[in-house]
């Protein structure tokens, strides 16, 4: 009861002597507040926070946690995989305490992590990450730059907006770097479009701004807001290491894929050297748009090691 109602009390705006990507304790509170209301959407889940690198060479191990107010101050027990909860405290709520990691600013990125049990090795249950997103937005965790992000411009104060929408492009990571998002739900199965992996592949330039610099072979927007999909809906991953191999009929390196493909629509190197290709082809003209209003294009993907050898390949039909 007593946390219910501070809850209610109206957010008072962090003193501007604290870095950017603190963590306001309260809207971190209300994120638990938010997983709390919304725990239909993953009924045997429980939720933790999350740590992840976002810029290169940051030190994921001996990382500290604290939650520090005007008066008062409490540390916070962090788990070998950097998952964290937070307890309430009602003088730190007062105070509107701030969650700090020794760690330099912009160095990591925080979610939240919301799982369900029996869920398999390589999967995740579609309803915990409809979970994740409210909670993590709700939270105040994504951190990027709302001048070149303009969804988060728009949408920055909304959960409900972000999490609802085809355009909401919250980003989630997977523990490997990924190849394909393949949607399992009974009889129905769907592979998830180019555009929702790789943050959308933004172009070098606003990659600094993203909180997906150094995770982006493992980022990826799931259909949250499709409610088409329910809850139950499994991810499975593919991973670029996964078998099998590129098909015998794909190119077998980037020399022959231009020779007898030509230049991709779309390209993406990574920080690891390996390089995806994407071949895109037009949808029938009776093909209506899909949920998100983008024509369902069918598509070639490629995938190449740093010496530009295939590794593997996938097709999608429009």
């Amino acid at each position: 009861m007593l946390l219910a109602l501070a809850l209610s009390i109206p957010t008072v705006e962090v003193p501007s002597t604290r870095s950017p990507v603190d963590k306001s304790y309260r809207k971190m509170l209300q994120g638990i507040e938010r997983f709390k209301r919304e725990h239909a959407l993953a009924p045997q889940a429980t939720l933790r926070f999350r740590l992840l690198p976002r810029q290169p060479g940051t030190a994921m191990q001996g990382i500290k946690l604290k939650v520090v107010g005007d008066t008062s101050s409490m540390d916070v027990p962090i788990g070998a995989d950097n998952s964290f909860t937070l307890d309430y405290q009602e003088l730190l709520w007062r105070e509107d305490a701030a969650v700090l990691a020794n760690r330099k600013t912009l160095s990591m990125t925080w979610r939240a992590e919301v799982r369900s049990p029996g869920v398999p090795d390589g999967m995740r249950r579609l309803g915990d990450l409809r979970l994740e997103c409210l909670v993590g937005m709700e939270a105040g965790l994504v951190s990027n730059n709302a001048q070149l992000f303009a969804w988060l411009d728009e949408f920055l104060r909304s959960a409900d907006k972000v999490c609802n929408d085809p355009h909401g492009n919250y980003l989630f990571f997977t523990e490997k770097p990924l190849f394909s998002v393949t949607l399992l739900a009974d009889e129905r199965h769907a592979t998830l479009p180019f555009h929702a992996l790789y943050a959308g592949n933004p172009p070098a330039a606003e990659m600094p701004f993203c909180d997906c610099q150094v995770l982006l072979d493992r980022s990826y927007m799931a259909p949250v807001w499709d409610r088409s999909w329910p809850d139950d809906t499994l991810l499975h991953f593919e991973y670029m290491d996964d078998p099998p191999p590129a098909s015998l009929a794909a190119p077998r390196d980037r020399t022959a894929a231009l020779s007898t493909l030509g230049p991709p629509q779309l390209s993406r190197r990574f920080d690891s050297g390996r390089e995806v290709w994407l071949y895109q082809s037009s949808p029938p003209s009776h093909l209506a748009p899909g949920a998100d209003g983008r024509p369902h294009m069918g598509e070639h993907v490629l995938l190449f090691d740093a010496d530009g050898i295939t590794l593997k390949s996938r097709q999608r039909a429009p």
